[in-house]
């Protein structure tokens, strides 16, 4: 009988221990978002979960009690100084090590299985523990929710796509990884510099030797400037040329569609934004004198969130 009393107060503890560990280490926010992607398990272990000093201070007083009792009752059995190191020695390693090491590496299975007892010496214990925790949530406030950095958040990616019970492969780690840089850089790190870009004098007229060198480009949107290669004063769009009559200069033809200006230190995100807002899909860069340097297009953004060179058959590789 008494062997049955001590195996019954280790296992007490060691499950006060382990589910103390294992409980405690599950964030609240990532079980909500398990529930949100309908995970049973999570959504029973946040049942108890969600109010952590509660928790916290129900099963450490159902440990500390347990331990208490196991010590005298060893104290009974045996002399002072033996049941002190018999006692010590048995909590130790089977009320502590053992159950916190298997119950942290199984916290949500394990904690999903046992939320109904855990529930069960809430109960038992509240009228000692609620006053503990309320003094907790008043000092130390609400629980302070996991935020990751960008580069935590690629870190955590990378490790994913390592292993190999992830869903996650080579190229979405790729995407993601540029979707949460992207917004860092700026336009002049993406630009077509001006000494690159085929562009077009607003006072050409539009024969066929002029059409025969757009077509030569291969582009769909070319920028047209005045005297002043420094300004630009039109886009001329390709697909206007069709069914056009010979005659008319590249500044009028040009001058009927819209000019998105934007600034060399524009973030890609918001330069997203603006082609998005002006449903453009090419962009005129200037400088901080508002001059001319160089052009962007939104398959450059894609580019950069896609972290990935498209190419089609009219580029120059």
């Amino acid at each position: 009988m008494s062997y049955l009393i001590v195996i019954i107060l280790l296992s007490l503890s060691g499950m006060f221990s382990g589910l103390t560990l294992s409980l405690l280490s599950l964030d609240r926010n990532e079980l909500k978002r398990k529930i949100s992607l309908g995970d049973r398990k999570a959504e029973k272990v946040y049942s108890v979960r969600k109010n952590g000093n509660l928790l916290l201070t129900t099963l450490l007083l159902g440990n500390v009690a347990v331990n208490s009792a196991l010590a005298i009752f060893l104290g009974d059995l045996v002399s002072g100084v033996i049941a002190g190191l018999v006692a010590t020695g048995l909590i130790v390693i089977f009320g502590e090590i053992i159950p916190q090491a298997s119950f942290s590496r199984y916290a949500l299975e394990i904690g999903a299985k046992t939320t109904w007892l855990v529930k069960i010496f809430i109960f038992i214990l509240f009228p000692v523990a609620w006053p503990i925790a309320w003094v907790l949530n008043r000092v130390l406030g609400k629980e302070i929710p996991t935020v990751y950095s960008k580069k935590e958040l690629i870190k955590i990616v990378e490790e994913h796509e390592d292993l190999a019970q992830s869903e996650v492969d080579q190229d979405e780690e790729r995407i993601i990884k540029g979707a949460l840089t992207f917004s860092d850089k700026k336009v002049s790190q993406i630009m077509t510099p001006k000494k690159n870009v085929f562009k077009l004098k607003e006072e050409l007229v539009l024969d066929g030797g002029v059409i025969r060198a757009i077509k030569k480009k291969g582009h769909t949107r070319v920028p047209v400037y005045n005297k002043n290669s420094h300004k630009i004063t039109g886009v001329l769009y390709v697909k206007d040329l069709i069914g056009l009559d010979e005659g008319l200069t590249v500044g009028k033809i040009s001058q009927q569609r819209k000019i998105l200006r934007v600034s060399q230190d524009l973030k890609l995100d918001e330069l997203l934004n603006e082609f998005v807002k002006h449903k453009v899909h090419l962009a005129i860069v200037e400088n901080r004198q508002q001059e001319f340097i160089g052009v962007t297009t939104l398959e450059d953004v894609i580019e950069e969130v896609l972290d990935i060179e498209i190419m089609d058959e009219t580029d120059d590789v």
